[in-house]
């Protein structure tokens, strides 16, 4: 055989061969909209944060932070569940990663429904988009679109969770699948935890 064609036959070989640097179209995916994400967000904590600091008057409403410290919690704890989860289902432990899945879904619809109350109470109070009781009417706006940035990716992610694990238990779906949606799920996480200082800590009143 002439020193060409073993050649090309090497290099048939190695364009077999995968790349260990590669990454599955899915998590790329995933990483791609994450990034896109993260500036949608900064640049809701932005406009927050120039609204604020170019408002004098801007008001604190906040007389204690209980339910926000049970919200925090609760995503804090469900961080960790959904990790459990990605355990088990690397482990092949099926029903395992299903039962946390599904514990990690809970926690998302009881911060939800917090979530919910927690803007019921504003809205109670007379708070809207466009106008609140202690002055300026960009101080709705701001609450409202951070934390709806927030609540709208978390009740996301809970029926993402949902759908996956059943999806998952039924076979349809592997521990890579899980591994996506748990990149989401603690990318929500994060992102309340700096919502948390930003819109209610800061704005406590004095």
């Amino acid at each position: 055989m002439s020193e060409a064609h073993l050649t090309m036959g090497a290099h048939s070989g190695g364009a077999m061969e995968e790349s260990p640097f590669a990454i599955p179209s899915k998590k790329l995916a995933m990483w791609l909209f994450l990034m896109a994400d993260v500036m949608t967000f900064a640049a809701c904590v932005a406009a927050y944060a120039f609204l604020r600091n170019s408002t004098p008057d801007w008001p604190r409403p906040f007389h204690g932070v209980t339910n926000v410290a049970i919200m925090t919690l609760i995503m804090l704890t469900s961080g960790l569940t959904m990790l459990i989860a990605l355990g088990a289902a690397k482990s092949d432990d099926k029903a395992g990663a299903f039962r946390w899945m599904m514990i990690t879904a809970a926690a998302g619809v009881v911060f939800t429904l917090l979530h919910v109350r927690d803007w019921m109470g504003m809205i109670n109070q007379g708070v809207s988009l466009f106008q609140n009781p202690w002055g300026p009417a960009a101080f709705g706006a701001g609450f409202y679109a951070v934390t709806g940035f927030s609540l709208l990716h978390i009740s996301a992610g809970t029926i993402a969770l949902i759908i996956v694990a059943i999806r998952y238990r039924g076979g349809r779906y592997n521990a890579d699948d899980i591994e996506i949606v748990n990149l989401f799920w603690q990318f929500v996480g994060l992102v309340w935890l700096f919502i948390v200082p930003v819109v209610y800590l800061m704005n406590l009143a004095r």
